[in-house]
C-alpha cells in the first residue's frame, strides 16, 4: 500500500477548527470510529486550553457512540445534519449549543453537489479495502460516502479488519447525474445494479490510512412485546386483505420498513402470514428480521443503504458472504432512497410515527413540537411516493400517560395527503378517499386507545365546524396537559 499509515490521533492533527467533515456510513453500519473519537479529543484538549474548537458535521445518518456520541460530549459540532439519534448529539442540538438542519436522506448528497451547504474539506470513510489506484469498498454502510470522496479535498480511510474483504461485491456504487435533463436512475428491479463494487477517487486525495479493529456499534433492538407484535399482525392481515381484494398484485410488492422493535416486528409477521407471498425489499435499513426471513426463503433479495444488523447477526453474514451477496446489494442513499426509484417499484411503506393527529399528519422527530428526537430520517422519501404509505405507532406510551394521537400533531412531518394507512394495535384505519371528517372518525374508532376515545371525540364536536374541524383554544389541550402534569387524561376540553 502506498498511502501514509497514521494512528487516529496523528490524522484527527490535520483537522481544524471550522472544518466541515463528511463521514462515511448510515446508521453505525460502515460508520468510522477511531478518527471521530480523536477529533473528540482533539475538541477537549482545545477547549482546556480555552480554545474554540468545533466543526461541521455530514453523515449518511445516524452513526455510533464513537462519531455523534464523542463529538456530542466534547461539544464539538458546529453543524450536524440530516439526522441522528444518539442523546449526546440530540443534547447539544436541543440546547442551542450545535445547529442541526433535518434533512430527507435522500436529498443530502445532490444538496452538495449543488452547492447549497459547503462542501466538505475532509471526508473519513470506513473501508474493508482500499486499493493503490484508488478503489475504497465500504463496509456494512454506504451513506453519502461517494458524494463526499468527490467533493472533499482529502479523504482519511480507516481501514477496518473486522469487516473482510468478501464484502467487495455487495454494494452498488453510482451517482446520478445533475440536471438537467437528468437521465432515469436505471433501477427497474429490486436486484439491478448499475455501478460499481466501490467508489474510485483520485489516489492522490487520499491523505492517510488508519488502521482499526472495531465491530459495528449497533445496539440489540428492544424485544418484541404484545403490542409491537399486535401491531405487526394487524399491518400483515391489512395487506393480506388487499391482496384478496386485488388492489395489491398477487405477486406482492416491494416493501419498505424503517427501523426499530416495530419495524422487526412487522416484518416477523409479514413473514409468518401464509397469506403473505415470498417478498423482496428495497429499503434503507436491513436489520435482523431480514437476514432471518432470507435464510427462510421469505425474503428474496434485499436492496438497502446499511446492514444495520446485531454482532451476531453480522457474524453470520460474513461467515456466508457467497450466500448473501447473491441476495442482498448496497447502495448509496441517494439511490436506496430515491423517490423515483420507490414510485417506480411501487413500494409498500411502512414507517413509525412518534406521534398521529386525528386527520391523518404524522410528527416524526419533535417532542411538545420542540425538542428533537433524531429526525425525519427516509421516511418522507419513501411516503410521499409510496404505492401505498402505512405509519405504525403504539396508540399510548410512558404507561398511558400520553396517547399518540392527538387532536393536531405539535409538529408536521408528513401531511395528510402522504399518509394512507395508520395502523396501531388496535386497529388498521383506511384513510383512502376519505374527507377530514371522515378521517377523523376512522382514527379514533379504529386506533384510539380506550381511554382516549371520548377526549377526542369531545374535541371534535366543540370544534367549529368547517371542512376541517379545528378549535384554536383546545387542539393542543393534550400537549398542555403533559406538559403541566405529565398526563394527557389531564387535557381540559
Amino acid at each position: 500500500m502506498n498511502y501514509k499509515v497514521l494512528t487516529a490521533d496523528q490524522a484527527a492533527a490535520y483537522i481544524n477548527h471550522g472544518d466541515i467533515v463528511g463521514f462515511s456510513g448510515f446508521t453505525p453500519a460502515g460508520s468510522p470510529k477511531e478518527v471521530p473519537s480523536a477529533i473528540a479529543r482533539r475538541a477537549e484538549e482545545a477547549h482546556n486550553r480555552g480554545e474554540a474548537y468545533k466543526i461541521g458535521i455530514y453523515t449518511g445518518a445516524s452513526t455510533g457512540d464513537s462519531l455523534d456520541g464523542a463529538l456530542g460530549r466534547a461539544n464539538a459540532i458546529q453543524f450536524r445534519t440530516p439526522y441522528q439519534s444518539c442523546k449526546d448529539s440530540r443534547a447539544v442540538i436541543n440546547s442551542g449549543d450545535a445547529h442541526y438542519f433535518d434533512m430527507h436522506l435522500s436529498h443530502l448528497a445532490q444538496e452538495l453537489r449543488y452547492g447549497f451547504m459547503p462542501k466538505p474539506k475532509f471526508a473519513v470513510v470506513e473501508a474493508c479495502d482500499v486499493t493503490d489506484d484508488g478503489e475504497i469498498v465500504p463496509t456494512s454502510g454506504v451513506g453519502i460516502l461517494p458524494t463526499i470522496c468527490r467533493l472533499a479535498d482529502h479523504i482519511i480511510v480507516e481501514l477496518n479488519v473486522a469487516a473482510p474483504k468478501a464484502l467487495r461485491g455487495i454494494h452498488d456504487i453510482f451517482e446520478p447525474n445533475d440536471p438537467p435533463c437528468r437521465e432515469a436512475i436505471p433501477v427497474y428491479h429490486v436486484s439491478d445494479r448499475n455501478g460499481l463494487p466501490y467508489t474510485k477517487v483520485d489516489p492522490a486525495k487520499i491523505l492517510c490510512v488508519v488502521h482499526t479493529n472495531r465491530p459495528n456499534e449497533v445496539d440489540s433492538f428492544t424485544p418484541i412485546d404484545e403490542t409491537t407484535a399486535q401491531i405487526g399482525r394487524n399491518v400483515a392481515d391489512f395487506l393480506a386483505a388487499e391482496i384478496k381484494a386485488g388492489r395489491i398484485p398477487k405477486s406482492f410488492l416491494p416493501i419498505q420498513s424503517g427501523v426499530g422493535n416495530i419495524a422487526n416486528a412487522v416484518l416477523a409477521s409479514l413473514g409468518s402470514n401464509q397469506d403473505i407471498p415470498d417478498f423482496e425489499m428495497y429499503t434503507e435499513v436491513i436489520q435482523d428480521s431480514v437476514i432471518d426471513l432470507m435464510k427462510q426463503g421469505r425474503v428474496k433479495f434485499a436492496s438497502g443503504c446499511s446492514l444495520t444488523v446485531s454482532k451476531a447477526v453480522l457474524s453470520e453474514v460474513y461467515a456466508d458472504m457467497e450466500f448473501f451477496k447473491k441476495r442482498i446489494v448496497l447502495r448509496s442513499q441517494e439511490i436506496s432512497n430515491n423517490p423515483e426509484v420507490a414510485r417506480r417499484l411501487g413500494l409498500i411503506t411502512i414507517n413509525t410515527a412518534l406521534e398521529a393527529d386525528i386527520f391523518g399528519n404524522i410528527n416524526s422527530t419533535h417532542v411538545l413540537g420542540t425538542k428533537m428526537m433524531n429526525g425525519i430520517g427516509g421516511s418522507g422519501d419513501f411516503t410521499r411516493n409510496a404505492y401505498i404509505s402505512i405509519f405504525t405507532t403504539p396508540a399510548t406510551a410512558k404507561g398511558g400517560n400520553i396517547s399518540a394521537i392527538v387532536p393536531m400533531v405539535s409538529h408536521i412531518d408528513h401531511s395528510e395527503h402522504s399518509v394512507k394507512i395508520l395502523i396501531t394495535e388496535y386497529g388498521v384505519a383506511d384513510l383512502r378517499g376519505k374527507s377530514p371528517i371522515e378521517r377523523a372518525y376512522t382514527i379514533i374508532e379504529k386506533c384510539v386507545a380506550p381511554e382516549y376515545k371520548e377526549l377526542l371525540h369531545r374535541y371534535l364536536a366543540t370544534a367549529p365546524q368547517g371542512h376541517t374541524p379545528l378549535n384554536l383554544n383546545t387542539c393542543f389541550a393534550m400537549h398542555r396537559a403533559l406538559a403541566e402534569t405529565g398526563d394527557m387524561h389531564n387535557a381540559q376540553i
